[in-house]
């Protein structure tokens, strides 16, 4: 990445702003740096260094990086959806126990998975081979609504087995529903978002109003003070103290 990069002539592409490459062309590599930075303190990528000339890409590090980690998971997810669930049966397998394998084998179809039905034969059972294409034939036909059967079955040492995948029914019934969920936990999101803004918003508007409560209740005692009369009584007290006292030149010096 960057000087990193020992490659000294490469091809360059960029990241436009709806998320597609720009090939910039081939460049020398302190073109390339300087372009990354006449872009806005971008990074310079190695994407593959086995091509002629080799591949750079000029993005933000830290997008680039998190993006790669969303696929690996994305992939992580999708393969683990779509992993193959195996049941396996004898080919003279009792109706109960037949009926749990079908069960099951619905279960995995519907979760997205693939199943890999197998019927086991033991020492001069392998005689019975027919017996067995006949159950696997009959397991793909008790689910022929939600799944398809990949070829015919096939025998591998003792066992005879076919695989059963979902239906294009069953696949996009499930995609509708992972979409549906991720629809629901984005509102509930964004409800969620809506709520605590409001909340916030009453929080302030309540201490908006108890300043204003306040401040009336300051102005209201304000105004029913009449600080003309508490003059007007101060001035009646001084002359009381007079008319007690008397004017007098000893009086006069003592209070001056």
């Amino acid at each position: 990445m960057n000087s990193g990069i020992t490659q000294s002539e490469l091809r360059v592409s960029v990241v436009t702003k709806d998320g597609k490459d720009e090939s910039l062309g081939v460049m020398s590599k302190q073109d390339a740096l300087a372009k990354a930075q006449e872009l806005g303190g971008l990074d310079l990528i190695l994407i593959n260094g086995n091509s002629e000339p080799p591949v750079c890409k000029i993005v933000d590090y830290s997008k680039y990086r998190y993006s790669l980690e969303k696929k690996r998971k994305e992939k992580a997810k999708n393969s683990k959806a779509t992993e193959v669930k195996e049941v396996k049966m004898s080919y003279k397998i009792g109706i109960h126990d037949y009926d749990v394998r079908l069960k099951a084998a619905t279960k995995f179809i519907k979760q997205g998975n693939r199943v890999k039905a197998t019927v086991i034969f033991r020492g001069r059972e392998m005689q019975h081979d027919k017996l067995g294409v006949e159950l696997l034939k009959r397991l793909a036909s008790d689910m022929e609504e939600i799944s398809n059967m990949e070829g015919k079955p096939r025998r591998e040492g003792r066992t005879l087995g076919a695989i059963l995948s979902p239906s294009p029914e069953v696949v996009k019934a499930i995609n509708d529903a992972k979409r549906q969920k991720e629809r629901e936990k984005k509102k509930a999101k964004e409800e969620s978002l809506e709520k605590r803004n409001q909340a916030e918003e009453a929080k302030k508007d309540a201490v908006e109003a108890a300043l204003e409560q306040e401040k009336t209740t300051i102005g209201g005692v304000l105004d029913g003070l009449d600080l003309e009369d508490e003059l007007d009584d101060d001035d009646d007290m001084d002359a009381s103290l007079d008319e007690l006292l008397g004017s007098t030149k000893v009086a006069d010096d003592l209070f001056a």
